[in-house]
């Protein structure tokens, strides 16, 4: 029996305003608040509520058969709450239908893992509750772009988890099999699962692309693909964006009826299912030690962290900010928003903007990028790292102010200030209080934000939601030339 993993990554970075040194004093105004709703409605209504119908029907129509996993990033889910709350929903229901599994990640969706263990472990336990609170509680793992090396694997072992995912990277392997269960290097009781990246890429990179041998992509066609694969295959990893479907590849490609016909496909092979990473870790032996010596990721052609500290100012940005934790998380505690704010920073998209990669790699961080070049995404985000650093600064210069407890306060503000040196008047009769006037309470009204219930199925093409006018236009997404070996990075 060979099992199928599907594993869709959610995220949605919160993207800074145009910034430069002269905005220092913005204070913490940095977010370009219309562009990240603008992209999270957008998203939600050609992506993530469709694509969510389409695999909640798939569910129902293979009586249980068909099962699925994801990670949803902090960030994301607090996006679709503020915003789009209909299309958390939907990700709801999912998990309520009991075949779909919510991994673990890091709340910023950020680099810490990578030589900041406490920030790491702080920002995986606030994802934990968030994730336990809406999905259940999560047992599997996956890091920000599924980066891992020995360190990171014994740490993600060390914080309780039993199962994780990453790359099925070829200098990686060498020889081995991708589709085989490993326990990494020094781990116990960690298994670690590795997405078969040519056939995930078929549907995530080269689906709509017309020079591509294979096209049309039909779901026959890679249902024989996937029940071809070679032994010793346990399972096949198809790990992908989310946003592959309806937003990278939209409608009018055929992504969706793809989708809606693999499931039946891949299970008319009876020696083929559908499970999840945690199914397949719990029920499967890892078959050999792997060993990860060095940083491998999912991104671009090196698969390594050359996405994100590939060059001197990626480098800058990621020391200075991370210099910054100790005195954010003093400051943090008399105002939470500046260690709201620093966290937020710390997410990976700020860093992959500012990469200066040549040919295909540069395309897909152009693909994403909100910035016209990444000279303009440093000069950004290291603006908005020192007027952050100036209000911690400020913050911990500022006095203590002593803050008396609840019951004192309150019993304080009770009693009427008194000075000992004026007697206490003598007591009157109290005259009639006057009849109290009605006031009228205003009811606010509320207003239902994000994209209406898309119908799958549909030929026609997803229209961007109707908002109040941006300050800024979301950027122009253009489909990169698909000729990476490597995989489309986050985000747009």
């Amino acid at each position: 029996m060979i099992d199928v993993v599907f594993y869709f990554q959610v995220h949605q970075p919160y993207r800074l305003k145009k910034l430069l040194p002269t905005d220092k004093a913005r204070r913490l105004d940095y977010w370009d608040t219309p562009l990240n709703k603008l992209v999270a409605e957008r998203v939600a209504e050609r992506c993530y509520i469709p694509m969510n119908k389409v695999l909640l029907d798939a569910i129902e129509r293979t009586d249980g058969q068909f099962r699925c996993s994801f990670s949803l990033s902090g960030t994301v889910i607090r996006q679709l709450r503020e915003w789009v709350p209909e299309a958390l929903d939907t990700f709801v229901a999912l998990a309520e239908s009991g075949n779909v599994e919510f991994l673990c990640e890091t709340s910023q969706h950020s680099l810490a893992s990578i030589d900041h263990f406490e920030e790491f472990a702080d920002q995986v336990a606030i994802q934990k509750k968030t994730v336990t609170d809406l999905f259940g509680k999560p047992t599997s793992f996956r890091n920000t772009e599924l980066i891992m090396d020995n360190g990171i694997c014994k740490k993600v072992e060390d914080l309780g988890f039993d199962c994780m995912l990453g790359e099925g990277a070829d200098r990686l392997l060498d020889w081995r099999s991708p589709q085989v269960p490993y326990q990494p290097l020094g781990c116990q009781r960690l298994k670690l699962l590795l997405r078969s990246y040519s056939l995930s890429d078929d549907i995530a990179f080269r689906f709509s692309n017309r020079e591509w041998p294979e096209y049309p992509l039909f779901a026959d066609t890679f249902a024989d693909w996937l029940h071809d694969v070679p032994p010793p295959a346990q399972f096949v990893g198809l790990f992908m964006d989310y946003e592959t479907f309806g937003e990278h590849q939209n409608e009018q490609t055929g992504i969706f009826e793809f989708m809606r016909c693999l499931p039946d496909r891949v299970l008319e092979d009876k020696s083929f299912r559908f499970r999840t990473p945690a199914q397949v870790c719990s029920e499967r032996e890892a078959v050999q030690e792997l060993n990860i010596d060095t940083h491998v990721s999912w991104a671009d052609e090196e698969r390594n962290l050359s996405a994100w500290l590939g060059n001197p100012m990626q480098k800058a940005v990621h020391e200075k900010l991370y210099a910054m934790r100790s005195e954010v998380l003093l400051a943090g505690k008399k105002r939470p928003d500046l260690l709201a704010t620093w966290r937020d920073l710390t997410t990976s998209d700020h860093v992959y903007y500012i990469a200066t990669k040549s040919h295909s790699d540069a395309e897909v961080h152009e693909y994403f990028s909100p910035y016209d070049h990444a000279h303009a995404a440093f000069v950004t985000v290291m603006t908005a790292i020192d007027g952050l650093r100036a209000e911690v600064q400020k913050c911990l210069a500022a006095p203590e102010v002593k803050v008396l407890p609840a019951r004192a306060a309150a019993a304080a503000n009770a009693r009427p200030a008194q000075t000992s040196a004026v007697p206490k008047p003598a007591a009157r009769k109290p005259a009639k209080a006057p009849a109290a006037s009605k006031t009228a309470n205003a009811a606010g009204s509320s207003t239902k934000t994000g994209s209406g219930k898309a119908v799958p199925g549909k030929a026609s093409p997803a229209k961007v939601p109707t908002t109040k006018a941006p300050t800024k236009k979301a950027p122009t997404i253009k489909a990169p030339t698909p000729k990476a070996a490597g995989r489309r990075k986050k985000k747009l």
